[in-house]
């Protein structure tokens, strides 16, 4: 195990009760608010209206940004950033899923910069401070409402990029699993592929005596699968989507990453897949994981072995090598039952987009991505073409 420092400010206020808290954790961080929110599902089913009847009951005052986009736009993070300058804003209500709360995050780091906000994206820029953020999540999937991650895209530029900063957590989320009932399948699915792989980036490690974690990551994995695949059955079961909701936060908060050196190659491959696509982020990682799984299986048969045996209850009896491609495809297996495409060319890619993919996530082959393996320009191009 690895020394580690990890300290999460993070409140967490879970249950179908926890709308009453919207007001008072507001009220605490800030007296101007920017509402922060989508498009038109928040205010369709309702959530929205609940949340200003907390602000108003409190006296708080509030100024509102919608219009976020899935893989949000920085154009629309620099808009939020005058926005918030010329009102006097400060605290951030965001009202959403990932996406949502990732723009927030920009939001709140950007103010205090007098550069552009995309250079803390591709430049090696620490922000001193941020504005507070709160959250009302109505998304499980990407985990950002207790993560210190933030992800953006420069349509511009085509480029989706992240960074990471400590004080980019934030202050409260409310986490009310009623809200998810109206979730479309394919959001509920992948937002479980999102969350699953948060795990997958820590679970795949070359760090060992990590046994605590490692139990910790394979019960969260199992537990997603079975709960998604109740969420699909029985949309208003309180229970699966209770469980699915607190597995986004788990997934990312950092727990599961304690003490262990952790991979992320995938996110970086599947950065391309939807700045070129537009598709799910959760979609793509469906897409790219069985064949990175497959591409890389022979560095450490042993761990592919056991994620098999934990995960998807493959007989620890036999050829290691046998159980551990059970297991990839058991994987595999999961995603399609979710309806979920495992292939590049069922989403509207050609064969002759994946090596300019493989020259931008590497910098045309300046830097490598990955821990568990090491990947340069030459195995992302092999990892896209399997995945194809």
């Amino acid at each position: 195990m690895i020394d580690f420092t990890y300290q999460s400010p993070t409140k967490l206020v879970f249950g179908k009760s926890s709308f009453s808290e919207i007001g008072p954790l507001s009220k605490k961080y800030g007296s101007k608010v920017l509402l922060h929110y989508g498009k038109e599902s928040v205010k369709k089913y309702g959530v929205y209206d609940k949340v200003i009847d907390e602000l108003q009951k409190h006296g708080i005052s509030f100024v509102e940004l919608g219009g976020v986009i899935p893989n949000p736009s920085v154009s629309l993070v620099r808009e939020g950033i005058k926005l918030c300058r010329k009102e006097k804003v400060d605290f951030i209500l965001a009202l959403g899923g990932g996406s949502v709360i990732d723009s927030a995050k920009a939001i709140a780091m950007g103010l205090y910069y007098d550069g552009d906000v995309w250079d803390f994206f591709t430049e090696a820029l620490a922000p001193e401070k941020a504005l507070p953020i709160g959250c009302v999540l109505t998304i499980p999937a990407a985990g950002s409402e207790s993560s210190n991650a933030v992800v953006v895209t420069n349509y511009e530029k085509k480029l989706k990029r992240s960074c990471r900063h400590e004080v980019l957590r934030p202050k409260f989320a409310i986490l009310n699993p009623v809200v998810t009932y109206t979730l479309p399948a394919y959001q509920t699915a992948v937002g479980a592929v999102d969350m699953m792989g948060h795990v997958i980036e820590r679970y795949f490690t070359n760090t060992r005596h990590v046994e605590l974690i490692d139990r910790l990551a394979e019960g969260h994995m199992k537990t997603t699968i079975q709960q998604v695949s109740l969420c699909l059955k029985e949309p208003k079961n309180y229970d699966a989507r209770a469980q699915l909701m607190l597995a986004s936060t788990i997934a990312h908060n950092g727990w599961l990453g304690l003490g262990r050196e952790e991979d992320w190659a995938c996110h970086w491959m599947e950065y391309e897949v939807t700045q070129k696509t537009g598709i799910a982020h959760g979609h793509g990682l469906a897409i790219l994981y069985p064949a990175w799984m497959r591409y890389v299986l022979e560095h450490d048969i042993e761990r592919f072995a056991l994620f098999a045996q934990k995960v998807f209850d493959i007989p620890s009896e036999g050829d290691l090598y046998q159980q551990a491609k059970r297991g990839i495809d058991a994987l595999e297996a999961f995603y399609h039952s979710l309806n979920l495409s495992t292939r590049l060319s069922q989403i509207g890619l050609n064969e002759s987009d994946l090596p300019e993919m493989a020259k931008t996530v590497t910098n045309n082959n300046a830097k490598t991505i990955g821990n568990f393996v090491s990947l340069n320009y030459d195995d992302v191009l092999a990892i896209y073409k399997l995945a194809f």
